[in-house]
């Protein structure tokens, strides 16, 4: 079945820098469309980034030029620096199986992963 494994949040101060990892597994074919979202407390979840099958990415304006998004065979990266306390959030590693061009709501979610920055 179709595992996406989070790891690496954690706590920092602002400014700081984390790196979280989500190792995708199960997929029979490579999943199309692979990003990150977030959701702090009280607030709707959202997209922080993405990639899609051709290897574009979007990263959400909130956190343009302070995190990246990267992908080596099943493994998702996404690089945070210059943390702010409002990039404090569960962060989620998602990923759809068909959606070409990450349009969708994606169909395959990981447990999370906790960001603090305080």
């Amino acid at each position: 079945h179709v595992q996406l494994v989070e790891s690496g949040g954690g706590s920092v101060q602002p400014e700081g820098s984390l790196r979280l990892s989500c190792v995708a597994s199960g997929f029979t074919v490579n999943p199309k469309c692979m990003g990150w979202f977030r959701q702090a407390p009280g607030k709707e979840r959202e997209a922080v980034a993405d990639m899609d099958s051709d290897g574009s990415r979007l990263v959400a304006k909130s956190v343009k030029g302070r995190f990246t998004i990267s992908k080596d065979k099943n493994t998702l990266t996404l690089q945070m620096t210059n943390l702010k306390p409002e990039d404090t959030a569960m962060y989620y590693c998602a990923a759809d199986a068909a959606d070409v061009t990450c349009t969708r709501w994606p169909e395959y979610w990981g447990q999370g992963t906790q960001v603090t920055v305080s």
